[in-house]
Parts: structure tokens; C-alpha cells; sequence
């Protein structure tokens, strides 16, 4: 297991409490990316791979191309189950689909509230059996993240954090756990489902960002571990990559971003 203190940089982060090594960049099975997309993101250095709510074929085959590099890439599988028996049905059915003895982590979806017992219990059984090495929340519910952040058993929190949604800024990372003792932090919506690429939402006399200036907006900020991405193509993955190579964003950047976003959000 990796310790915090290693590979703190732009292109890799531990994972909080997980231990486990990730690049920055994440990537979402929903939108249609082909496999070969799939691949060439890893080899560009994503690998934190997110087989969620739409399970494409295309993305499982990825994975299963991926398989002797298992060691290499986080698998994360989502169960949106409010029925506490089906959570480990879904990933015993996942995994086998995949091909795969375990999933890195379970992201239970969508929890705006506290998680029923029989479901965080149902994700600490898959736990107990092998299915997962670690449980996940996802919320839109900014408040709740504190409360889940200091559960040791939550290893990875998933949050909306973007240029138009900048509330996390004030209510959620300031008050997270120092270091290794906080879970992995996770955004996603980082184009803030696209408004922030909508050229007719840009206000006047600013330029439109692209999807590599949300992602990099987003990670610059230290707090977040992992920005997902969702590429449907080829380009959209080149796109996404980008954001790789072009490293942080300086002041001057990140005030842009701030007042596109803020335009958006008054609008």
C-alpha cells in the first residue's frame, strides 16, 4: 500500500484513507468512450475508472483488455440500491460481467441523507467477502460531507465541485480531516454539464473555457484528489487528456474561470 507522503503531485495523489495510487483524472463508462479511448487514457496516466449507472459494453471491454494491469487501475463499481439485499448481488453481477474477482471500491449513489444501516451494512459485508476493498458516497448534499468524511469507513467521498458550483470551497474542504485521516476527494459535473462550454453562456469579452480549463479549474484546487471525466469520443478523450499535460492553472486562469462561472450561475 502507498503511504500519503508519496507522489503528492499533479499527476498522481493517494487517495486519502484508501492508500491507493490515482491519477488525477477519472473517466466515466456513461457517455459511449470506445475501448480503444479507454486505453489510451490509461497510458496517458487515468486510472480511476468509474463503471457506473450506465454500464456500456464498449468500457467493460476496455477493462477486460486492461485486466493484466489490474494492479495498475482503480475499479470503481456503483450500486444506486435502496434495498440492502441487492447491494451484493449488484457487484457479484458486475464483476462477473467484468471478469473480475473485486472491485477498488463501491460507490453507493446518490445519498443526500444519511445512509440507512442496512445499506452502509450491506456494503461492509461485500467488504467482508472480498467483493470491495472500499465503500464510497456520492451526495449533492454539501453539509453531509463532513459527517461522512469522519466515518473511517468511508474511504472516497464523490462531490460536485466546479466553477459555476463553487460552494465545497466554503462548506466542505475547509472542514475536511488533515492528510490521510480525510477520505479521497472525487468531483464530477466539472463543465457543470456543459453550460461552462456553452459559448452562449460565456459572458461578453470572456473566452469560453474548454473541457481541459474545468477539469484543470477543478484540480487545481488541492483538496480534490480525482476529477471525472465523462468523453463520449475519441476528441473528447484527447480534450480531457489535455489537462494532463497543461498542468495547473495560475491566478490569472482561475479568476477567468471564476467569472464565468459566477455569470453562469447569476444567469
Amino acid at each position: 500500500m502507498t503511504h500519503w507522503s508519496c507522489m503528492q503531485d499533479w499527476n498522481r495523489r493517494v487517495l486519502g484513507r484508501t492508500g491507493l495510487l490515482a491519477g488525477r483524472l477519472g473517466m466515466a463508462a456513461s457517455y459511449g468512450v470506445p475501448a480503444t479511448a479507454v486505453e489510451r487514457a490509461f497510458e496517458g496516466g487515468v486510472n480511476y475508472f468509474y463503471w457506473g449507472s450506465m454500464r456500456k459494453g464498449a468500457f467493460a471491454d476496455a477493462l477486460r483488455h486492461l485486466a493484466p494491469r489490474r494492479d495498475k487501475f482503480i475499479l470503481v463499481l456503483q450500486s444506486y440500491s435502496r434495498v440492502g439485499g441487492l447491494v451484493g448481488w449488484s457487484m457479484e453481477r458486475a464483476l462477473r460481467t467484468l471478469h473480475f474477482d473485486y472491485a477498488d471500491v463501491l460507490l453507493l449513489g446518490l445519498w443526500n441523507r444519511a445512509i440507512p444501516k442496512r445499506i452502509f451494512d450491506a456494503a461492509l459485508a461485500a467488504r467482508e467477502r472480498g467483493l470491495i476493498r472500499h465503500v464510497a458516497i456520492s451526495t449533492h448534499h454539501r453539509p453531509l460531507v463532513p459527517v461522512l468524511a469522519a466515518n473511517p469507513d468511508i474511504g472516497v467521498v464523490h462531490l460536485r465541485y466546479n466553477a459555476v458550483h463553487v460552494g465545497a470551497e466554503r462548506e466542505i474542504f475547509p472542514h475536511l480531516p488533515a492528510d490521510a485521516n480525510r477520505p479521497g476527494i472525487v468531483s464530477f459535473t466539472a463543465t457543470s454539464w456543459r453550460q461552462l462550454l456553452n459559448p452562449k453562456k460565456t459572458p461578453a469579452g470572456e473566452k469560453t473555457p474548454t473541457a481541459a480549463d474545468c477539469y484543470r479549474f477543478v484540480l487545481t484546487n488541492p483538496a480534490v484528489d480525482v476529477c471525472l471525466s465523462g468523453p463520449a469520443n475519441d476528441e473528447q478523450t484527447t480534450a480531457a487528456l489535455r489537462a494532463l499535460q497543461l498542468g495547473p492553472m495560475g491566478p490569472e486562469e482561475l479568476a477567468w474561470m471564476r467569472r464565468v462561472g459566477l455569470a453562469i450561475k447569476k444567469h
